[in-house]
């Protein structure tokens, strides 16, 4: 089982921004902040549902080639509502909402890219 995960960004402040905006469709919301000095390498924020964050962004030099994340929500609604909000909050369509049958009869997923270039996926494999 996976604890958490996390992407390096190049501009701290206008991810954690993005993240904030575009994961609150989710449930997630900036749970904590690690000063550079705490880090002893660059500041970072955790996102999660509470009281855990479980999805960090660090500031640094971004990660090459991009990372993937996928975020499971329990329904379509949801995903929808993700892709709109990373959208509004200033990321790229990689993906509009929709079924994947290739991956499965029920995968249900929209993807975005972030300021930089990271696939962040919301996805429900509930069937509607």
């Amino acid at each position: 089982m996976i604890d958490h995960t996390g992407v390096t960004v190049s501009n701290f402040q206008k991810s954690k921004l993005f993240y904030t905006k575009a994961l609150a469709p989710l449930g997630y919301a900036l749970l904590m902040e690690v000063s550079a000095a705490q880090t002893g390498r660059g500041d970072a924020a955790g996102f999660g549902v509470p009281p855990k964050p479980d999805f960090w962004i660090g500031s640094g030099t971004p990660n090459v080639p991009p990372i993937h994340v996928a975020f499971r929500v329990s329904s379509c609604e949801l995903v929808d509502a993700f892709h709109a909000a990373a959208l509004a909050a200033g990321g790229r369509d990689n993906g509009p909402p929709g079924l994947r049958p290739h991956y499965h009869p029920n995968y249900y997923g929209a993807f975005v890219l972030d300021p930089d270039g990271h696939n962040i996926e919301a996805v429900c494999h509930v069937p509607e």
